[in-house]
């Protein structure tokens, strides 16, 4: 699917935004394959408050069926301004997937030193006065961010800290968010370090509590294709797998680890395509610096079904090219 650009137009309508305190905002579309201005949001008087204008500007021009970007002045300081993705469920499914997929473009390319945070919704009703209390209180929000310092940027170093009686350890992605991996999790991962009998770890974000949980599993697989049937074809996952084999009369035991995530639709695979990828960075620290594995080899792909045995064996041993000398050509008649 192709990433859209920042039109000019839009890039100059920024511009004004950055400079006209008047302005309260910016609506943002994609259209042919670029991201455009839609419209201009003015303040509806002098030093109206954030909630005012929201009630009176941006209520009125959320569809309940199409995608919008809403770029919005929040704050008094630099960084003033926060980029809302707003994709709702009846939303055509290739809308929703390439709004998704553009929204970290849109704030790169305008700038993402003039944000302060990013939020996804998809209901009218959370880009509502009471919809971004309820949103600030979530996320005790206390002082303006930046996009680095969220985790839509760089996701930062995975570091332990070790849960408050709660069985938890937290992966610290920002100063802003953290997301814990429960004992079961860790625990599963030290084992699969001490080349013990299990050979399957597999993890997955219960987005309830917004926890990584071990995925319950009987599954022994002792090859990649049993691999391939134990792992979900309709939800993401982690996977890290023991692969013991022999190749070329040489026994080996590798660690592998799979990021999956199959393409389905609905807000709940639209958000997950979003949270997986950047937990995936800090599963993996938290695998080798807490739990001690060693991964031989990482695989990304959207289904299980396109992980193969030949595909791995390539990756773990590519074929050596030998090239053949330079032979000189023989003189005509000789």
């Amino acid at each position: 699917m192709h990433t859209p650009a920042a039109s000019q137009e839009l890039v100059s309508k920024f511009n004004t935004l950055l400079a006209d305190d008047s302005q309260f905002g910016l609506l943002v579309t994609i259209a042919s394959e670029k991201l455009q201005p839609l419209q201009v949001l003015t303040s509806t008087a002098p030093g109206a408050s954030f909630a005012s204008n929201l009630s009176s500007l941006v209520t009125p021009t959320l569809k309940p069926n199409e995608a919008l970007y809403l770029i919005l002045r929040r704050h008094a300081t630099a960084p003033a301004l926060v980029a809302v993705t707003y994709v709702p469920d009846a939303a055509p499914v290739r809308q929703k997937m390439l709004f998704a997929s553009s929204r970290l473009t849109l704030v790169r390319e305008l700038g993402s030193e003039h944000f302060s945070e990013t939020i996804f919704a998809t209901l009218a009703s959370e880009l509502s006065p009471a919809g971004f209390e309820k949103h600030d209180a979530h996320t005790a929000l206390d002082a303006p961010l930046t996009e680095e310092e969220k985790t839509l940027g760089d996701v930062r170093r995975a570091e332990q800290e070790a849960g408050s009686g709660t069985g938890t350890r937290e992966i610290h992605l920002s100063s802003h968010m953290a997301i814990p991996i429960n004992e079961e999790g860790l625990a599963a991962l030290k084992e699969l370090a001490s080349e013990g009998p299990r050979a399957l770890v597999t993890l997955k974000i219960d987005q309830a509590t917004e926890q990584i949980v071990l995925v319950p599993d009987d599954a022994t697989p002792e090859s990649i294709p049993e691999l391939v049937q134990a792992i979900s074809a309709t939800e993401p996952r982690f996977t890290f797998y023991r692969f013991t084999h022999s190749y070329g009369g040489n026994h080996s035991s590798p660690v592998l680890f799979f990021y999956t995530c199959p393409s389905t639709p609905g807000t709940k695979a639209v958000k997950s395509r979003m949270i997986y990828p950047l937990m995936k960075r800090a599963v993996l620290t938290i695998a080798e610096k807490e739990a001690g594995l060693q991964v031989a080899k990482k695989f990304e792909v959207e289904d299980p079904s396109e992980i193969t045995e030949a595909s791995v064996l390539e990756e773990l041993h590519p074929k050596v090219e030998v090239r053949a000398g330079f032979s000189r050509p023989k003189r005509p008649g000789r």
